[in-house]
């Protein structure tokens, strides 16, 4: 089943948005989440297969060998609540780990369709699991689903991939409170975070020989275009990802090669950019190994195993709420 969104509250949204941070001076900014319409979602997909981007991989690989004991710190019985399910093909060790033991719903949250439709197809087969899906913001989806939660069901959340990364450390724990606040004592969430690894690896990661990340990064331009009837030119912007040593981040940005005007009519906006100004679209903070235990006591919850990929460094850690 899909549960979806209000379609007019989310181009508003959208609108204002662009409107304010194409319009602010200084350093222009979209928020990354506007990557992932449908189109982007599909080449985000394509980027996880790609040899220089490991995340996905990695976590893949920690999925595999140790669901069972991940499942095995979890609630006998209840709900599984993911923000930005993608397809889900990563969440299915979690849920056939799950299931072995106790029937479960699963409620993936994601503002493409077309995502959650594949999420849908992709564990449709699995025994057991009833899905729910949500086509909505992160924490409107969380708390629409553990309103369906039944007396004595636990929650666990997943927070997989990088997702924390896309915010800065203070709002990323503000946005880890606001999870917490929808939870109860002893429900868990397992959070993935990337770890710092050297230049050589993580450049290439978000800068790919074939192109694959530049298509994806202007694809944002292109949604502008399409659905608030923009007039951006895609070839007067290159992609640029570059590390911010000091925040400890990968930084995407769009950079203009000319000095140029553009309009855009569904945001009611006109706004120049200078030749060599950007558009910043992503950031993707990386940790310390040890970083997750502090972070967890600082939002409300503590933190009981973390599982790490040496490979690619990332870890899973898993956080129970206090």
């Amino acid at each position: 089943m899909l549960i979806r969104g209000g379609p007019t509250e989310v181009v508003n949204s959208f609108a204002e948005d662009v409107r304010e941070g194409l319009g602010r001076a200084g350093q222009k900014e979209l928020p990354s989440k506007y990557l992932y319409d449908d189109i982007g979602s599909a080449l985000f997909e394509l980027i996880t297969k790609i040899p220089e981007y490991g995340l996905t991989r990695a976590e893949e690989r920690i999925l595999l060998r140790h669901s069972e004991a991940i499942a095995a710190h979890l609630p006998t019985h209840g709900m599984v609540v993911e923000l930005g399910s993608g397809s889900g093909k990563k969440t299915r060790r979690i849920l056939e780990a799950l299931t072995r033991h106790r029937p479960t719903t699963y409620c993936p949250i994601e503002i493409s369709s077309t995502a959650l439709e594949n999420c849908e197809r992709e564990l449709n087969d699995l025994a057991h699991v009833s899905i729910v899906g949500f086509e909505t913001e992160y924490l409107d989806g969380l708390s629409r689903a553990v309103a369906r939660r039944r007396p004595g069901d636990g929650v666990v959340v997943l927070f997989l991939g990088s997702s924390i990364g896309n915010f800065d450390r203070g709002p990323g724990e503000d946005f880890l409170r606001k999870i917490r606040s929808d939870l109860k004592p002893g429900d868990a969430l397992l959070l993935g975070t990337d770890l710092e690894k050297p230049l050589a690896q993580l450049i290439p990661a978000y800068d790919d020989p074939l192109g694959v990340t530049a298509v994806f990064n202007r694809n944002l331009l292109a949604r502008i275009n399409r659905e608030l009837g923009g007039d951006f030119d895609f070839s007067q912007f290159e992609h640029v990802a570059h590390y911010n040593a000091r925040q400890r981040r990968i930084e995407m940005h769009l950079r203009s090669v000319e000095n140029q005007t553009v309009s855009i009519e569904g945001a009611n906006l006109r706004t120049t950019l200078r030749r060599d100004e950007t558009i910043w679209t992503e950031s993707c903070h990386k940790y310390g190994r040890h970083e997750a235990p502090a972070m967890a006591v600082r939002t409300g919850f503590e933190c009981a195993a973390q599982w790490v990929d040496d490979e690619w460094a990332f870890a899973e850690n898993l956080f129970f709420a206090v």
